[in-house]
């Protein structure tokens, strides 16, 4: 046999062999042309690249608790509240609910956190506090000053009984092996989310972003507040980054419990299933008279409820888009969704940060800017310090999570968001957005007026977006 049929025969089924795996990853037409070609074109380097960070779905067991879901499924029955509140609500709470969020809850107490010091001093009074259990899941958890603080409570806990369960981002979190001892002496049950030395592309993707914290079923604290020195104003004084976060108690935690009761049934070898979760979703003593809707997605949920919320209350708002986030590299859908509403007259404003811990990051970030002036979106840019507060104002509902505006947080990473509708939290969020602008500054100049190197470095930055 010559070389060139040989090589030939080897190129028709390396191609036949690529389409399958490729296609299979339902992706957009032109991304999946893209990477059949390249990976055709460049087999020995492509392959590792693509494995690096080409999947976009994370497939695992299907370990979702599915008594863990009737627990709050019952509450699907008799959706009363689609008819308490206004048309455009009642709509979000279909959306959500029709791809995998729970249904609308009540709450009797919600207190949104502005900064890391405030919300570390109302998380060590719950743990303070808790009777029977204590979980937590966070990207980033450090071995700190903080983090020792929160740790060292933890551990009281779990001598003096309490279940204490901490889920940690096997790539963003950090604790040394002594302090691990120490967790397991004290009777702490800790468990890595998604190691990254069992799959090469999980290095980068399918990482739990979220930062949830239930105690006995009936407070949690969510939003975007890691637990780390670098929120803390007591540890870093003025360069502590601002940040929110909110403290939830009633029912509405039990959507807080479910999301973490299934990352923690993928993580550990514990499983709680059937009448052993009964002790971790208490009835609630009081209803509140407020409706909370907790929302989780991540990258083994192909309905993608994070993302399709937004593009819904984004699509549909009537007076205003009010949106903080420190990463914003929105996809082709949301940041239509984002043009056409200012197009449409509402009163549409972006707070952004100045810098980020990402260079990549903001340099493609400013690549999205010039069409969302145009249409006569406000951008602010905020900092010094580091913005890194994820929340929305969308008419009247108020959004507070782990979730950015990029394709990393909507489709690659495992996020949470606690959406209220109307309300204190929605007010409150609605008078941090207007402090936060008041420290920001208006952006008017275009990036087509940047110099014709940044174009270029930008341009180049965009390219890898859905990554970033």
């Amino acid at each position: 046999m010559s070389w060139p049929l040989f090589i030939t025969i080897l190129e028709v089924g390396w191609f036949c062999v690529l389409v399958p795996w490729i296609v299979l990853e339902k992706r957009s037409p032109t991304a999946t042309l893209a990477w059949i070609f390249g990976l055709m074109l460049l087999p020995v380097v492509g392959v590792p690249f693509y494995l690096l960070i080409g999947p976009r779905r994370l497939q695992r067991k299907k370990s979702r608790l599915l008594a863990a879901r009737a627990q709050v499924g019952r509450l699907l029955e008799d959706c009363e509240w689609f008819h308490e509140v206004g048309a455009h609500s009642a709509a979000l709470m279909k959306v959500a609910t029709r791809t995998g969020g729970v249904p609308p809850m009540r709450v009797e107490y919600a207190n949104v956190f502005a900064d890391g010091d405030a919300k570390y001093d109302a998380l060590l009074r719950a743990i303070a506090e808790a009777k029977h259990h204590i979980h937590l899941e966070y990207y980033i958890f450090r071995d700190d000053e903080t983090g020792r603080q929160v740790l060292a409570a933890l551990m009281k806990k779990a001598r003096a009984g309490v279940e204490v369960r901490l889920l940690i981002d096997a790539v963003g979190a950090s604790l040394s092996d002594d302090t691990e001892g120490d967790l397991d002496d004290a009777g702490v049950k800790l468990f890595y989310f998604n190691p990254a030395f069992s799959s090469l592309q999980r290095i980068f993707n399918f990482r739990t972003h979220r930062k949830i914290v239930v105690i006995d079923g009936t407070i949690g604290f969510t939003g975007g507040i890691n637990i780390t020195d670098d929120q803390s104003a007591r540890t870093n004084g003025q360069t502590a980054w601002r940040d929110t976060s909110v403290e939830i108690r009633g029912e509405a935690v039990q959507g807080l419990q479910r999301t973490f009761l299934e990352n923690w049934n993928f993580a550990s070898n514990e499983k709680k299933t059937g009448k052993e979760l009964d002790a971790y979703f208490p009835e609630p003593r009081g209803r509140g008279d407020r409706l909370v809707q907790i929302i989780a997605s991540g990258p083994d949920d192909g309905r993608r409820g994070i993302e399709a919320f937004f593009i819904a209350s984004i699509g549909t708002a009537q007076k205003r888009v009010w949106l903080t986030t420190p990463y914003f590299v929105p996809n082709e859908p949301l940041h239509s969704a984002i043009v056409l509403a200012a197009m449409r007259g509402v009163d549409v404003r972006i707070i952004l940060p100045h810098q980020t811990d990402s260079r990549a990051v903001d340099l493609a970030s400013a690549t999205f800017h010039d069409a969302l002036l145009r249409a006569g979106v406000r951008i602010y840019i905020y900092g010094p310090p580091m913005l890194h507060a994820k929340t929305s104002i969308i008419d009247d509902v108020g959004v507070i999570g782990s979730a950015n505006l990029d394709d990393r947080s909507l489709r690659l990473n495992f996020e949470v968001v606690a959406a209220f509708y109307g309300g204190p939290v929605v007010e409150a969020l609605s008078r941090q957005f207007e402090a936060d602008r008041e420290r920001a500054k208006l952006k008017i100049r275009l990036e087509e007026k940047a110099p014709l190197h940044r174009q270029l470095i930008t341009a180049l930055a965009r390219l890898f977006a859905p990554q970033l």
